[in-house]
């Protein structure tokens, strides 16, 4: 009977333990103007309108298999484009892009979501 406890305790503590230690979670999310080498190659919190594209590049750590993330990329509360971005390892960088026209000058934010909604990160920047 001891030994059962035991056993059971030990297989729901190694559960529990690898549960948490492989949840997903966004260890880096930054706004930049281009992705080289699956690096970012700068931070921006505001940008010039005409300046064409802006990336949300993004690092994912704790995936346990594969699995989803969606980037929402919001105007103001206007959802303007959603990408779904697959996540293949437990330490996968990913990025979505979008171009941008004469308009949309404001607040945007991109919500990182997981395959299930839920919001792992926001990242917010201007369009002057």
């Amino acid at each position: 009977m001891l030994r059962t406890l035991l056993m059971i305790s030990i297989v729901l503590a190694t559960v529990l333990w690898t549960g948490h230690a492989l949840a997903l979670e966004v260890a880096e999310a930054v706004i930049t103007t281009a992705v080289v080498d699956r690096e970012p190659v700068d931070e921006v919190e505001a940008f010039p309108i005409q300046g064409g594209k802006l990336y949300c590049f993004t690092r994912i750590t704790g995936a346990g298999e594969p699995t989803t993330i969606y980037h929402l990329w919001y105007y103001g509360e206007q959802l303007m484009s959603r990408v779904e971005l697959p996540v293949q390892s437990p330490d996968w960088r990913t990025w979505s892009a979008k171009g941008f026209l004469a308009t949309g000058q404001g607040s945007w934010r991109i919500e990182i979501q997981d395959a299930s909604g839920m919001i792992l990160r926001q990242v917010s920047f201007r369009l002057r």
